[in-house]
């Protein structure tokens, strides 16, 4: 009988692990955490032992990447393994041109692989319009989180090649940085220069990193398992039927969702930068409150740091930034953006984000010298403000948007059926998905000074405070938790 309830439990326990496309590893799942839990006493006994701890996280990393990916972990270890060796060649080699071969390699390797996977049906479908042939997409299933690793195997390379980084020799290392689980599946994108020097440090997490860890895992589930999952509802079912909905209806789902991307995705890097922290790990800061911007180019230092922050370090300055005049700098803000849309995604809602993301950060910097000369007042502050996040919001709608017509019936009934008359019956008919949009945008707007007071709290409160505060957030996501797991909205990237 024993014999058979280990077999039966192990059998399930296989079940699990097992890859399923439709059912990523998520931090808003309760299989991830059951595994944390298991993950987090062993790895405190190897966590002083450095190689026993590579190969511990690694092994657990590349677990979750198959549960999420199947066997496209090979794919990733066997592009880890060509940069690892291509890397070790361009910083051993003193021809400048030889160098360059080696890069251009890794970066080809790098980037095939993602054109292949994530861009193959795009580019297909295109090139079938233009000779006007009926076109069958190809079967392809998308790796979980390859845009994310690719370009941090894209940014090691080029830091060797540029002699800002010395390569590692430990291969382990290298797949360690490759496939750290916290940030595989939707970033940040941590590069090798940040992470490489806590890897070999191998200090232990502080009192301050272990609770400071939980709080921002606590915050990040409410997030994302109870704000984004619950505002997402009415989101998906306005965004699926947009000639159905009023104008206002549209807006508030508009609306809706710049609530619902924010939360899930700053959410996400909550939980991934909190576990990081818990398990001894700095990971960079991902998102800081983007929608108190007042123009686009404060809007991109906020959403989405380290995304922007990797366009702006390979991509703009190595087209010449601002180094070449106006004219040229406008020209690689708009490439930039459009690199960014398509990363995002392979289709043409994207791209065209991004040209106007681009275009609204050109305007910016072209309308520079005449913004500072206006006055430090309240009321401009709020205009400011008011644009940038009108603009925003609206563009959210090619973001989320099936395809370009539905974007444009979007756009077509906001501005031609708004009433606002029909807001006291909206806000009747959905008033907990109304109190919970305002709430969310209140707390988005308190002060900088009182979300650090309340971490420096927590983080000093007594035991018992810390399980009351996790018991209210488990409530609170079954209280509003969908009969499925949510997905990530930025899994797909």
């Amino acid at each position: 009988m024993l014999d058979y309830s280990l077999s039966t439990l192990w059998h399930n326990l296989l079940a699990q692990l097992s890859f399923a496309p439709d059912q990523p590893l998520m931090f808003s799942s309760g299989l991830f955490w059951v595994l944390f839990l298991l993950f987090l006493p062993v790895y405190a006994l190897v966590k002083s032992k450095r190689k026993q701890m590579l190969m511990f996280v690694t092994a657990f990393s590349l677990l979750c990447f198959y549960k999420s990916s199947g066997w496209h972990l090979l794919l990733m270890v066997a592009t880890g393994v060509i940069d690892w060796m291509l890397a070790r060649r361009i910083a051993a080699s003193a021809s400048v041109s030889v160098r360059r071969l080696f890069l251009i390699l890794s970066i080809t390797c790098s980037l095939g692989i993602l054109l292949a996977f994530k861009y193959g049906n795009f580019i297909l479908l295109n090139v079938d319009v233009i000779i006007g042939r009926n076109f069958q997409p190809l079967d392809i299933v998308l790796p979980v989180g390859i845009s994310f690793y690719t370009f941090r195997t894209i940014s090691y390379v080029v830091d060797v090649y540029k002699r800002k980084l010395q390569p590692t020799d430990s291969l382990l290392e290298y797949l360690f940085f490759i496939s750290f689980f916290p940030c595989m599946i939707a970033g940040p994108i941590v590069r090798a220069t940040e992470l490489f020097p806590q890897i070999r440090a191998n200090k232990p997490a502080t009192r301050s990193m272990i609770y400071g860890g939980l709080w921002l895992i606590l915050l990040g589930v409410l997030k994302k398992a109870v704000v984004a999952d619950y505002v997402g509802q009415y989101v998906t079912i306005a965004f699926g039927n947009p000639v159905g909905y009023s104008g206002l209806e549209l807006l508030m789902a508009l609306l809706g969702y710049s609530v619902q991307l924010y939360c899930d995705f700053s959410g996400y890097s909550d939980m991934a930068i909190g576990i990081a922290s818990v398990m001894g790990f700095r990971l960079p800061i991902n998102f800081d409150f983007p929608y108190r911007s007042l123009n686009f180019t404060e809007f991109w230092r906020r959403w989405h740091i380290t995304l922007s922050s990797w366009l702006r370090d390979y991509v703009y300055i190595s087209l010449g930034g601002n180094r070449h005049g106006k004219a040229r700098q406008y020209l690689n803000l708009m490439v930039t953006m459009l690199v960014g849309g398509l990363w995002h995604g392979a289709a043409w809602t994207f791209v065209i984000w991004g040209a106007c993301h681009g275009l609204a950060l050109c305007v910016h910097k072209a309308c520079k010298p005449w913004l500072s000369r206006l006055p430090e007042a309240g009321w401009v502050r709020f205009v400011s403000w008011l644009v940038t996040f009108a603009t925003i919001t609206l563009l959210w709608a090619l973001f989320r948007a099936d395809s370009l017509h539905s974007a444009l019936e979007i756009y077509k009934g906001v501005f031609t059926r708004f009433d606002i008359a029909y807001l006291p019956v909206f806000a009747h008919v959905r008033n907990t998905w109304c109190i919970v949009m305002v709430l969310a945008f209140a707390l988005h707007f308190l002060p900088q000074d009182i979300w650090s007071q309340f971490r420096r709290r927590f983080i000093r409160s007594r035991w018992w405070v810390k399980l009351v505060a996790l018991i209210m957030v488990v409530q609170l996501v079954l209280q509003f938790a969908n009969a499925d797991i949510q997905p990530l909205i930025y899994a797909q990237f």
